[in-house]
């Protein structure tokens, strides 16, 4: 056994993949340099980043893999889960020791658990993209704080870039404390020191535009006289809208 200990990012995890190429060390367990705990038993290895030796490996993944497989690579990361990192680690090594067409092999448990993995990351996306709320602040620009499980802000860009064209936002990941800023013509990623302010889902209510709290209260009027308390069914509704997202719904605040 052999202990590869990498930085989380995409770029190590690809180069602890070359690395096991070129040393065969037999059986690794890949940790997290966060994670890792020293074992004076079990020889380690302290992978470096080396841009020449990840884009090789991610240029090999593309060649082996549809891109329906390489988005799944992609999602499956982006979860920052400690056995998703596993996962892809031995998936990649697996992948590049057998002939192709073994992503389809469901009876392997890396590519079983890579494959659930990425759907749980979809899902999460798909929901982010349907529950967004903005709120308008006093300088024009459109913002919405968010804390999803899984890291979904690189898979929501070009929905709200192509959906919101003609306005200003801004999506800010507080877990993660970086965000999307588009500014009509292009998204770039931003950081936003908020202090001792920070929270999840909302901006004070000094820094909004005048006509925030009012748009607020129409919808919440709207969607009363829409509802229908005789077919009112919590079960199902919980279904469709788990309750972790009513933070981010207007008509759920009170």
């Amino acid at each position: 056994m052999y202990i590869y200990i990498f930085d989380s990012s995409l770029e190590g995890l690809l180069c602890a993949v070359f690395e096991w190429f070129e040393r065969k060390p037999g059986k690794v367990s890949l940790q997290t340099a966060a994670t890792y705990q020293p074992d004076a038993f079990t020889p380690s290895l302290h992978i470096y980043n080396d841009d020449k030796k990840a884009d090789r490996v991610w240029k090999a993944l593309q060649s082996r893999l549809s891109k329906e497989w390489t988005r799944r690579f992609y999602c499956a990361y982006l979860s920052e889960l400690t056995e998703a990192y596993t996962a892809l680690f031995e998936f990649s090594c697996y992948l590049f020791s057998s002939a192709e067409g073994v992503e389809k092999n469901y009876g392997n448990t890396h590519v079983l658990t890579l494959s659930q993995i990425a759907r749980k990351v979809e899902r999460e996306k798909h929901r982010m993209e349907a529950f967004i709320r903005f709120q308008h602040t006093a300088d024009g620009i459109f913002y919405c704080g968010i804390d999803p499980d899984f890291n979904v802000i690189p898979l929501i860009m070009n929905h709200f870039k192509n959906r919101y064209a003609d306005q200003q936002w801004i999506i800010y990941d507080i877990k993660r404390n970086y965000g999307l800023f588009y500014d009509l013509e292009k998204v770039e990623e931003i950081k936003i020191d908020f202090g001792t302010a920070r929270t999840a889902v909302a901006v004070s209510k000094h820094v909004l535009s005048a006509d925030e709290e009012l748009y607020a209260l129409l919808w919440k009027d709207y969607f009363r006289s829409a509802n229908i308390p005789a077919r009112k069914n919590t079960r199902l509704h919980v279904q469709h809208v788990p309750k972790r997202y009513w933070k981010y719904l207007t008509e759920k605040q009170l």
